[in-house]
């Protein structure tokens, strides 16, 4: 078993914490992300056993008419069992190496496993590219969307051998998180090394998982340890800021440890199983759901009075408007994402630009014209600075 690594957590656990889990619907589509502590041996190559483990739970799943859209990570140290000495030694040359050899061992390992069940399954390598316009994005949800009508199981990777610099998730979990709100799932579970987020430190026997995270209110990242696992590229600070996100956007979301048998069948039927479970906000429009993972897209950005944080804020939809807009930053054209921040700097959102920069910047502090970026293309984060 691959070595533990452990995220340290001083928070105290919601009140609600068991009862948001027994009052969930059953899920009929879900987001499985799989890291690649859960899926390599102690050598770091692939573990048949616990794929197979994974592999028949999907099936189980899939028996009862789930939809699973499985993101699998595992590729890289996949090849690195091949290919132990590259002669290339610069880390994205070995990333490309070991991902190119890797994910056909990776894939090959799981169609031989699924064909067993009599399920086929596929192969979708993605890159940021593919979420970086909307016309890119609804091309990929199509796909997935074919692959689910046909009972197809879409195995789901970021695209490793091209992927480089600007290119490159953060990690998978960032991948999960944004095919989650693409295909507007009912869930997203997070299988890892560990059993969820604790409120100390996991070998002190006081410590304790926390069993539910709101959707608004304290952030909880500040607390965590930035240690990253083995294999893996990301870490709990990665999955939980992902986890938030998602459930902000309304998709509830788990994190549980992947070693524990059973775990995705037992947390889909609802049982009390040991894991984090990340409530859901209100659902948000699929336009707002592409714009909350947009950030790295935004060409421009739109500096704000106090009076527009409050009424973008407030209960009412609101709009902004220019008359609340102090300073237009960057080059953007009309239908480019920008990002919207307070007068000291703070993000706040983003939003599809109604106007060019040349125009935004003539109607600074302006009354009775359109807003800048309209309720429907504006996407807020819950917590103000």
């Amino acid at each position: 078993m691959a070595k533990l690594k452990f995220v340290f957590l001083r928070l105290g656990d919601c009140p609600e914490r068991d009862s948001a889990i027994s009052r969930r619907p059953m899920y009929k589509r879900i987001t499985l992300k799989v890291g690649s502590n859960v899926l390599t041996d102690a050598e770091g190559g692939p573990s048949a056993e616990r794929i197979a483990q994974i592999v028949d739970q999907i099936a189980a799943l899939k028996a009862r008419g789930i939809d699973v859209l499985f993101v699998s990570s595992g590729a890289i140290a996949s090849g690195r069992t091949v290919i132990r000495q590259p002669r290339h030694r610069d880390t994205v040359s070995c990333r490309q190496l070991w991902a190119s050899v890797g994910q056909i061992r990776l894939i090959q390992l799981y169609a031989d496993l699924f064909a067993r069940k009599g399920i086929v399954c596929s192969q979708v390598l993605a890159t940021k590219e593919d979420f970086r316009d909307r016309r890119h994005f609804l091309n990929m949800r199509n796909c997935l969307e074919t692959l689910l009508e046909n009972n197809i199981v879409p195995i789901i990777n970021e695209n490793d051998v091209i992927s480089v610099t600007e290119l490159m998730f953060t990690d998978n979990d960032e991948l999960s998180g944004l095919i989650s709100d693409m295909m507007n799932v009912d869930a997203l579970v997070i299988l890892s090394n560990v059993a969820g987020l604790y409120n100390g430190d996991p070998a002190d026997p006081s410590s304790s998982v926390i069993r539910t995270v709101p959707p608004y209110g304290a952030s909880v990242s500040q607390f965590i340890s930035s240690q990253k696992s083995d294999f893996g590229r990301g870490g709990m600070v990665t999955k939980s800021a992902i986890a938030r996100k998602v459930a902000q956007n309304g998709i509830p979301v788990h994190l549980a440890c992947g070693f524990e048998p059973g775990i995705l069948t037992d947390i889909i039927d609802g049982k009390d199983v040991v894991h984090t479970y990340f409530a859901p906000g209100r659902r948000k429009t699929p336009i707002k759901r592409w714009l909350a993972h947009a950030d790295s897209e935004a060409k421009g950005t739109l500096r704000i009075n106090e009076q527009a944080v409050s009424s973008l804020f407030s209960e009412k939809a609101s709009s902004l408007l220019p008359v609340g807009v102090i300073a237009v930053e960057g080059t953007f054209q009309r239908g480019d994402v920008v990002r919207i921040v307070d007068r000291e700097g703070h993000l706040l959102g983003l939003g599809k630009a109604e106007y060019d920069h040349v125009t935004a910047s003539r109607h600074i502090g302006a009354h009775h014209v359109r807003p800048v970026v309209r309720y429907d293309y504006l996407f807020l984060y819950s917590e103000q600075p």
